[in-house]
This record gives structure tokens, sequence and C-alpha cells, in this order.
């Protein structure tokens, strides 16, 4: 025999790949995986607030306020501690996350839809009607959202309906300058152009051609747009001018918490961290999202 017998496999007949962990970690990097544990973690607990939470997130008791967490010489009746109505920190912690990821994903979704409609119908008309856009644009990228944000609440109230609409309100001109772009250029392509030909309509055309060839871009702006929303839920909050007793949210229990900062900080730093991990996770996964599925960064 000419050919050289291939060697055995090491380890029970089992073949070792070189380089399987450093191409599994060059795909799925460690702080990659380390958020998105943490944001299915935050998911979780809002899917299953209704059965985590161990007291009602408003029911008070007076007798029992500002008592320290467990961790900080307090009992595990009140793994977190209470606040200054004697309401349970943990309970109202699980009821915040899941109204600040409810909101933040409503909002994005609105300001999603608002985005890729005004980018669309600008690609589509162009001319004035572009032009048009284009200066909703920058008009609405030279003012300061959180001003716009407090004169309108100020005005018409803050229910949660009002509010999450504001919200989405915010970022669509980032998406409407994307989806014309996309928009503009996927127009000139050749499934685009057979479409027309064969007579389809445009809503046809950019619903059922366009969009599903540039919605990976879209999935990427949307996540990147999450923690902005997040943020400023949380400062409107803090500022006492978002969501209303008894409603609560992150930003809610740190901006009621700011009082206690010295005799009972447990009440403003556990919802505090949580809106720093959370976003900061979203970033990460959303820049790993971009850099894996943006076809102009291959």
């Amino acid at each position: 025999m000419t050919a050289k017998a291939e060697k055995a496999p090491a380890f029970g007949g089992v073949i070792q790949r070189k380089g399987g962990f450093k191409a599994f970690f060059a795909a799925w990097p460690p702080l990659v995986l380390i958020s998105l544990a943490w944001l299915g973690l935050m998911i979780l607990v809002a899917l299953l607030a209704h059965w985590l939470a161990p007291y009602d997130f408003m029911a008070t008791n007076v007798l029992a306020r500002l008592r320290p967490p467990a961790f900080f010489g307090g009992t595990f009746e009140h793994l977190l501690g209470t606040d200054q109505l004697g309401r349970d920190v943990f309970s109202r912690v699980i009821a915040s996350i899941r109204i600040s990821i409810t909101i933040a994903l409503a909002a994005t979704v609105i300001t999603t839809i608002i985005g890729v409609t005004l980018g669309f119908l600008a690609a589509y008309f162009r001319g004035w009607v572009d032009q048009l856009i284009l200066m909703m644009v920058d008009a609405q990228l030279a003012m300061p959202f959180m001003i716009i944000a407090i004169a309108v609440l100020a005005f018409l109230g803050n229910s949660l309906v009002i509010f999450v609409l504001l919200l989405g309100l915010n970022g669509w001109e980032i998406i409407t300058r994307m989806a014309r772009g996309l928009a503009i250029s996927a127009n000139a392509q050749g499934y685009a152009v057979a479409a027309r030909d064969i007579g389809a309509s445009p809503a046809r055309v950019y619903l059922r051609h366009i969009l599903p060839n540039i919605s990976t871009t879209i999935v990427v702006a949307m996540t990147l747009n999450i923690p902005g929303v997040i943020l400023l839920e949380s400062s409107l909050s803090f500022l006492g001018i978002g969501l209303q007793p008894p409603q609560t949210s992150l930003g809610n229990m740190v901006g009621y918490g700011r009082d206690y900062i010295q005799s009972a900080p447990w009440i403003m730093l556990t919802p505090a961290a949580i809106i720093v991990f959370t976003t900061l996770s979203i970033s990460i996964v959303g820049d790993w999202l971009r850099d894996r599925l943006d076809p102009t960064l291959r």
C-alpha cells in the first residue's frame, strides 16, 4: 500500500476539531452571549411577572417602610427591601421591568412603521413629496425631542396611551432616511423592475419585494432604537412627567428613590442598574447584529 494509513481518532473514536471553541467565540463573542442571556432574563421576567412577584406592587405597609434588603441586614421577607410607603421593592422592580419593556417595544414598532412608511413614500413619489419629507426629517433632527415631549405631556397629560404614542415619535427620522435610501437603491434592482413589468402595483412592489429585502437592516435599526426609548422613558419618568402612580416603571422608581439615596439607596440603585445593564446589552447585541446582517459592512 502506497497510501498512508489514516490515523485512528483519539479519545474513543471522537475526531477533535481544531479551533472549535475559537470559531464559536469568533461568531458568538462572550460579551454578546452575556448580553443575550441578560436580555433573555429580562424578557422572561416580563412574561412571568405576575407569578414571580411575591406581593402586589401597589400594596403598602407603613409598618414595614424602608426595610433594608436581605443582603444589607434585612430579611428574605423583602428580598430587595421596601420603599418609603412600605411597598416591596422586588415586586415593584418586576412590574417595572414588564411595563418598561412593553413601552419600549410598542414605541419602537410605532417608530418603525412611521419611518418605513415615510421613507417609502419619499422613494416612490420623489420630487416635492421627497423634499417635504426630508424637510420634516431635518426639522425633527434640529429640535431636542426632550423639550417637545415635556411640552406635549404638560398639555395633553401623561396617560399610558399618550406616553407610548409620544415615545413612538422619537427616532422615526433616522429610519425614514434609511428606508428611503434603501428603497431607492432596491427599486432599481432587477427583481423590482421585473415585478413592475408584469403589472404589480406600487404597493405590492414595495411591500412584497422591496421590504423583505431590506428588512434585516430595518431590524438592526429597530434594535439600536430601543435603548434610546428606554432612556427617554426613564428620563421623563425621573422628571416626574412620565408614568404616574399607580403605574410604575424603572425610571419612575429611580425618580422616587432619589430623595432616599442616602437613607435607603436600594430603592434607586436596583432599577438604575437594570436600566444600565439592559440598554448596554441591547446596544451590544444591536452592534453585533449590524456587523453580521448589514450587507454594507461585509
